[in-house]
């Protein structure tokens, strides 16, 4: 154990450094840009590893096993966790009370149930809106691959943000994996003209979280304007088999 809590904290704060000097490099200041450690598929003990290597925000996408992994480390006042994967509207419930933040609200419905469970435990929960920049049909988000039909979107978001229980603090996307880190840049360029385009119609939101990158790309990212990058593999190692 004593080993893989000291390989998890070189790699981790080789991450923090390698991200904090991808942020000076585009002028931006590194303090601006956290880190989540995703554990998804991780067995317990090396979540209990990241967290003693110092990790504070972790990253599960599935409910189920996230929840298993909270109820069993329990919850700790400067430890984090965020729901990074997709939700099925079933499952709003598990979201809610468990998780800081979650990336992944793609639709009006989950939103709905996600503001109906928060309401039930008196919380505001906060959440980021997925978008799909890519096209692709095997992601999640709200279509956002043509900008021309942008505006189309409002109606839908418009819903979303007038909830009362849901606290809206940014954007989210998972670009299409590329060849090269590089390939990614423009889905994450697309995202943040996606900001600007809701922040110009919802002047009121605090739309300043920008969730993107992940090991491929997450220097990429940051030199796009991300505020969240998604680092698993490379700091936890491959998922087990």
């Amino acid at each position: 154990m004593t080993h893989l809590v000291t390989s998890i904290r070189e790699r981790y704060l080789q991450t923090l450094e390698r991200i904090a000097a991808a942020a000076r490099a585009a002028g931006r200041d590194p303090s601006g840009v956290r880190l989540v450690v995703v554990t998804k598929s991780q067995p317990l003990e090396v979540v209990q590893a990241a967290l003693e290597a110092g990790v504070k925000t972790l990253g599960e996408n599935y409910p189920e096993e996230g929840v298993m992994k909270i109820q069993s480390l329990g919850l700790q006042s400067d430890v984090e966790w965020h729901m990074i994967g997709h939700v099925q509207s079933r499952k709003a419930k598990l979201v809610t009370g468990h998780f800081n933040l979650m990336h992944s609200l793609d639709g009006s419905k989950l939103a709905g149930r996600l503001d109906r469970c928060a309401a039930e435990l008196g919380i505001r929960q906060q959440v980021l809106l997925e978008f799909n920049v890519g096209g692709e049909q095997t992601k999640y988000g709200w279509p956002a691959r043509d900008e021309a039909a942008w505006d189309e979107l409002l109606p839908q978001l418009t819903s979303v943000l007038v909830l009362a229980h849901l606290d809206v603090r940014g954007l989210m996307t998972m670009p299409p994996i590329g060849e090269t880190a590089e390939s990614a840049r423009p889905f994450f360029q697309k995202l943040r003209r996606l900001k600007e385009f809701l922040g110009r119609h919802y002047p009121q939101a605090d739309l300043s979280e920008l969730s993107m990158g992940t090991s491929a790309d997450y220097k990429i990212a940051v030199q796009e304007g991300a505020t969240l990058v998604r680092v698993g593999t490379a700091i936890v190692g491959p998922r087990p088999n």
